[in-house]
């Protein structure tokens, strides 16, 4: 039992042993195993690591070749562009040192030039001085008595020519106050009442005979009384045949006494209250005609928005005159030249034509009759809320206030231009005519002169000559002792252009 005992418990001590052997064996065995295991991963792993690094590597020898190219090619460019600024300076020194010899052979020359030039001037200047002796000897006088005399002769002829212009200069100002006397004259007739009574404040009246006369007369004048004070104007009847004289400054109010008159004289009833019934109607009818011609003027300049007043003032222009030039006329030419300036200038022509049409409207004005007629112009636009632009253009167009607009000096050139045209006022015709006739015949008195004539109003005067009496030289003189003579003896305004003509024609016929 004992034996069986220990036989089983040396069997369980060799089975122990045998199983830990066997365990142990199978550990060993799966150690070796999971040893050759990692070893084949390490390999695995180191292969991997190698691949990758002759990637790396592989990578950074291709960045680096090509960094490798591209500095080789900029430093390629560097000496490519090196070479091409030394071939550049290369050939700029060739061209440089060619220039300073081509400068050098120029010097050269120019200074066998120079040398050769004054020898030229050492030669002049000999025969120069032996022509001098030889011409003194000739005329007896040394050079500086002829040069003393020379200069004498052209003081004379600067003096005379400076006496020219200062006569010129004096004329022209005495004529313009002539004018402008004239113009302050007539205006403050037409103006203000006064006791003389001249042509531009008397209107006459035709009458048939006698009998009408006496009728217009009434008993014991009382006819002429009753129309004197409706109208305001004037009425002289004396031994005048066929003719009444009316006779006021202000020729509206003349205009009424006459077409009063008339409708008098053709109804034949002539007494104080059929009168004083004709002349209201007549006023009633004036005034309406003056505002219809005012707007239709002002429909045919295109000026719109005029106050209604300025419109009225418009209309009365019609019955003023100015050296017998119609007011109403003469405002509308100077309103369409303003317009065409101030188009050709690029400003604004429907203010210059509304200036140009108000300028004078201070003429037709009856208040404030002792200022400027410019000055109350500008007041009574100023009073109707005309533009500043428009006002000053008005006030200053006779310089009488300072210009403050850029259409001032086109309204003054305006009217300038539509007073002063050749047949434009009854005063300035006859000296203009007198002017032109005095020029042609300045000219034909010279010989050799065949015609003359005075155009553009007397601004050019063309002299037509003989061709076989006077030489081109000739002409050329003739034109410049013209000239020289009318500065002399003639007033004309601004300059005179003396054209001299001379041509010569060959006819012939052939049969």
């Amino acid at each position: 039992m004992i034996a069986y005992i220990i036989g089983a418990i040396i069997g369980a001590v060799i089975g122990i042993a045998a199983y830990m052997f066997i365990h142990k064996a199978g550990l060993k065995g799966r150690k070796e195993e999971i040893i050759q295991k990692a070893e084949l991963e390490a390999e695995s792993i180191k292969k991997e690591k190698i691949l990758q690094a002759k990637e790396k590597y592989l990578q950074l020898k291709s960045e680096h070749d090509k960094y490798v190219n591209e500095a080789n090619g900029k430093i390629k460019d560097a000496e490519n562009r090196i070479r091409q600024k030394e071939n550049n300076l290369n050939n700029q020194n060739n061209e440089l040192t060619r220039k300073m010899k081509e400068a050098e052979n120029a010097k050269a020359s120019f200074q066998a030039q120079q040398e050769t030039l004054n020898r030229k001037i050492e030669e002049y200047e000999s025969k120069t001085a032996q022509a001098n002796h030889q011409l003194e000897t000739i005329a007896g006088m040394s050079a500086a008595e002829a040069k003393n005399i020379l200069m004498e002769n052209m003081k004379a002829e600067a003096r005379t020519q400076a006496q020219a212009y200062i006569n010129d200069t004096m004329d022209e100002a005495r004529l313009n106050a002539s004018k402008e006397a004239k113009r302050i004259v007539i205006n403050t007739i037409q103006r203000t009442a006064t006791e003389t009574a001249i042509e531009n404040a008397v209107t006459t009246f035709p009458i048939e005979n006698d009998e009408i006369k006496g009728r217009i007369i009434g008993r014991e004048g009382r006819n002429i009384r009753a129309l004197e004070a409706a109208t305001g104007v004037e009425i002289v009847v004396d031994d005048t045949p066929d003719a009444i004289l009316l006779s006021a400054f202000d020729p509206v109010r003349r205009e009424v006494a006459r077409l009063a008159l008339h409708q008098l004289v053709v109804d034949g009833r002539i007494h104080p209250a059929r009168i004083e019934e004709v002349v209201a109607k007549v006023r009633k009818q004036l005034d309406e005609e003056i505002l219809e011609t005012g707007k239709r003027t002002c429909i045919d300049l295109g000026i719109h928005g005029l106050n209604i007043e300025l419109v009225r003032m418009i209309g009365r222009m019609k019955y003023r005159s100015s050296y017998g030039q119609n007011l109403l006329q003469h405002s509308r030419e100077v309103a369409n030249i303003c317009a065409t300036m101030a188009s050709e200038l690029g400003l604004n022509p429907k203010t210059a034509k509304r200036a140009g049409l108000l300028h004078d409207i201070g003429k037709v004005s009856e208040e404030e009759p002792e200022l400027p007629h410019a000055i109350l112009g500008m007041k009574i636009a100023e009073q109707y809320k005309e533009k500043p632009d428009v006002c000053n253009a008005i006030g200053s167009h006779h310089e009488e206030m300072e210009m403050t607009s850029i259409i001032s000096p086109l309204v003054m050139i305006g009217d300038a231009i539509s007073g002063a045209r050749p047949g434009a006022r009854r005063e300035v015709i006859e000296s203009y005519i007198k002017r032109l006739k005095g020029m042609e015949d300045l000219a034909a008195a010279y010989p050799g002169v065949t015609k003359s004539y005075a155009i553009q109003a007397g601004r050019e005067l063309r002299v037509i000559v003989g061709a076989e009496e006077v030489s081109d030289d000739q002409a050329a003189r003739l034109s410049a002792e013209i000239a020289q003579k009318i500065q002399e003896e003639m007033t004309y305004p601004g300059q005179v252009k003396i054209t001299v003509i001379r041509e010569t024609r060959s006819v012939a016929y052939a049969k």
